[in-house]
């Protein structure tokens, strides 16, 4: 709202003239709910790849799933037990709060400030933060986002994601996902063959036994799978760097995956542009 006071490409966009006056930011909040409210976000991306020119680049058969961890807008002095038992901050503004020692979970602890967000650690030695959980289905032929979810950042936010965004694809006929190897799950690579999907997973064969046999391995398109989808790091890469979405600056499950799907469509009509001409 302070960016359409002075900058003549915001005011271009949103289509107001140099001398019309700027929306109250309680109109633009009012506004952001109902927009949230219908879904508009996810309608922007269905209406983006619906477009002839680009339905002509996307591939119907084969798909690849990720996730990343997307970081609240809470401290975690705001992570504090469900049972008010804790002493709060010190007063002040940014106040201190001795907490180490303390042991804490999502199951008997929740943010003051933002209660949808759960502390999540994405790997070993990596350090716990309040998060979110942030899914992409992704195209292997031009690399398109078709598909977001984001969820609570729980162990099996990833595969529930990906079995949903899996069954919302459009037609019946046999299809193949690329997945790395958080993904190599019995129950999981199980709900994909029952679901007429071709789990083209990265193998986990640390001290365990693989999911994938060589009923998949042995066809060179399951090779081919596992090169394309290192192409869905660039959403993210994008994400986080350009559109500025490491740390969301938005509260509660609805919110910040509406900004989540507007920042993978806004990645898809960055890259469109080349990707049409080419074809042209």
């Amino acid at each position: 709202m302070e960016q359409l006071d002075y900058n003549l490409l915001f005011r271009w966009f949103v289509g107001l003239s140099l001398d019309t006056a700027v929306w109250n930011v309680n109109v633009f909040t009012k506004n952001r709910e109902r927009l949230i409210e219908g879904d508009i976000a996810r309608k922007l991306m269905a209406a983006v790849l619906n477009q002839e020119p680009v339905k002509a680049l996307l591939s119907d058969d084969h798909f690849s799933v990720d996730d990343t961890l997307i970081e609240a807008w809470a401290s975690m002095k705001s992570f504090r037990p469900k049972d008010g038992s804790s002493e709060p901050p010190a007063p002040g503004r940014n106040g201190e709060r001795d907490f180490h020692g303390e042991k804490r979970s999502n199951e008997t602890h929740a943010s003051k400030t933002d209660p949808d967000a759960r502390l999540y650690r994405k790997g070993p030695g990596q350090p716990a933060k309040l998060a979110y959980l942030g899914h992409v289905l992704m195209e292997n032929r031009q690399a398109l986002v078709v598909d977001t979810r984001l969820t609570l950042a729980t162990g099996t936010a990833e595969r529930d994601a990906a079995l949903e965004m899996v069954a919302d694809r459009p037609g019946h006929h046999r299809i193949t996902l690329g997945a790395d190897k958080a993904y190599d799950v019995a129950g999981f690579v199980a709900n994909l063959r029952g679901c007429n999907v071709t789990p083209h997973v990265t193998q986990n064969t640390t001290n365990r036994r693989s999911a994938i046999d060589g009923r998949t391995t042995r066809h060179p398109g399951y090779a081919v799978s596992g090169r394309m989808r290192k192409r869905i790091e660039e959403v993210f890469g994008w994400a986080k760097t350009v559109a500025g979405f490491r740390k969301t600056h938005h509260r509660g499950l609805s919110r910040v995956g509406w900004v989540f799907t507007l920042t993978a469509t806004a990645y898809n009509l960055v890259r469109l542009p080349k990707l049409v001409a080419a074809t042209a």
